[in-house]
């Protein structure tokens, strides 16, 4: 009996980390489809509407398959302004950021830059809030935006000035999502991850089509077919579907097992840049991930090392559409 439930944890186990590594790709190669749909005159207002539309319907299928599992409290409205204004800076603003940021910069610095966000989180917490940083996540964070320095020196040397505008356009999309991981975390706990993300992105959606009313009311409707489809595989397989893997694996194996699998993230993008869009890899940029990696382990280690597991695994949780 025993060996049959140590058989089953460990089946368990090994299923969250390959569903979290997985998502963890997937959510990368959101990039490599937007710097695609660059190449076809898509902007980024138009890609983010497209994206937001198609994700919409598969969000709240999700919801209803949720609701139906279980009973789910009316929100006040204090609730409900709160989701909106977080689904604006996790979802609409941060990706908008995102992607213009992605014109100027290659894939791999952008999946670098946005990987610092815990590092952000960190640093409002000590300069807002008041909270300590340790010794260990002060060297954490001086090695994780060294690396970004080697990278971006790398993107510099190849694209010029503009990288230093692409970087700070996602840099500033990693800082509107950190704004947004530190003010969700007690929303999604009351509420809930599923209903948390599917009126966030609700919010985002909405949001999405009144910028595009505004930028060219019949840019939806007159792309080339590619662009659709790009947009569709955004959609599911870069938003929707990676999002359900990442939540099914954080109650499976706990969150900072997750955010372990999740250096895959940057690894992965960088050899996909260079297979799908022919983007370089040096040992410079692999000298610079090596260090981001290396730092965002060490801040994920330090702080499941003072976290009891068994909360951790069962905290509600919702990852990022950016």
């Amino acid at each position: 009996m025993h060996s049959q439930d140590h058989s089953h944890q460990h089946r368990r186990y090994l299923y969250g980390i390959l569903m979290a590594g997985l998502g963890s790709v997937l959510f990368s190669g959101k990039a490599i489809l937007v710097k695609l749909a660059f190449t076809y005159n898509a902007n980024a207002e138009t890609i983010i509407a497209l994206r937001m539309l198609m994700a919409l319907p598969l969000f709240w299928a999700i919801y209803w398959w949720q609701a139906r599992r279980q009973t789910m409290s009316r929100l006040s409205l204090a609730d409900q302004v709160k989701i909106f204004i977080l689904g604006f800076l996790g979802y609409f603003f941060s990706s908008y950021l995102d992607f213009l940021g992605l014109q100027y910069i290659s894939v791999g610095l952008e999946r670098i830059v946005l990987y610092l966000t815990p590092t952000i989180v960190l640093l409002i917490s000590y300069f807002v809030l008041n909270k300590r940083i340790t010794r260990l996540q002060w060297y954490a964070l001086i090695v994780g935006y060294l690396g970004v320095i080697i990278v971006f020196i790398q993107d510099a040397s190849s694209t010029g000035s503009t990288a230093l505008l692409g970087m700070g356009l996602v840099f500033a999309s990693a800082c509107s999502y950190a704004i947004y991981m530190i003010g969700s975390g007690e929303m999604v706990k009351r509420v809930g991850s599923v209903r948390m993300v599917v009126y966030a992105s609700s919010a985002s959606a909405l949001l999405s089509v009144i910028q595009i009313l505004f930028y060219d009311p019949m840019a939806v409707f007159t792309q080339a077919p590619q662009i659709y489809w790009l947009s569709l595989l955004n959609a599911a397989l870069c938003t929707v579907i990676p999002m359900l893997l990442i939540m099914i694996a954080i109650n499976r194996i706990g969150s900072p097992l997750v955010a372990q699998a999740g250096i895959l993230g940057p690894v992965s993008t960088l050899f996909m840049g260079w297979a799908v869009l022919s983007e370089p890899i040096t040992l410079l940029q692999i000298g610079g991930m090596i260090l981001v990696i290396g730092a965002m382990w060490l801040l994920v280690r330090n702080d499941s090392s003072k976290t009891n597991p068994s909360k951790v695994a069962s905290v509600d949780s919702a990852d990022p559409l950016n």
